[in-house]
């Protein structure tokens, strides 16, 4: 890598910091390339991506961002799995562990907060974005549909007493 490709790495790096809600810190050992190609396949389908960089280069991009605290765990072999939506990569990130020991979490950050693994795993296990949304909705329609049926009940209660006095009289 030249001196150009570091600093168009670097700018890359550090516009990913810029714009990303979470950071997650990983570290494979020795993943084999389906392997990785899946792992970048999940997380772009979540709309998250996975990164291995150099660590030399990850710590300058991270100086000046509000990432800067994850620079302690940027030793060894790494990867950053980053994302818009605060659990998306987090989410991925946990999944793929469970079904690969040579895929570790080591950490990570939520803007300013510094996750352990626990503490990624923590936010792995909470509701997406998505999910909240549609929980949100349906609160919302779930007092409009009880409002619609006991408006309903009445006249329901009265047809049925009626039709009860019509087949009495019939018979």
């Amino acid at each position: 890598m030249d001196r150009a490709q570091k600093a168009e790495a670097v700018a890359e790096l550090k516009q990913t910091f810029n714009e990303v809600n979470v950071v997650v810190i990983t570290r494979n050992l020795g993943l084999t390339v389906a392997q990785s190609t899946d792992l970048r396949t999940r997380m772009r389908e979540a709309g998250a991506s996975f990164k291995v960089a150099k660590n030399t280069l990850a710590l300058i991009a991270v100086e000046g961002t509000r990432y800067a605290p994850i620079s302690d765990m940027l030793t060894g072999p790494t990867a950053l799995a980053s994302s818009t939506d605060p659990i998306a990569a987090a989410k991925v990130a946990v999944d793929f562990a469970k079904t690969n020991d040579r895929f570790e979490i080591v950490g990570g950050a939520m803007g300013e907060t510094l996750l352990d693994a626990n503490g990624v795993k923590a936010l792995a296990a909470l509701p997406s974005l998505d999910e909240l949304r549609a929980r949100i909705v349906g609160l919302v329609q779930a007092p409009a549909t009880k409002l619609a049926q006991l408006a309903n009940a009445p006249a329901a209660k009265l047809a049925r007493v009626f039709g009860a006095y019509a087949a009495k009289d019939a018979a």
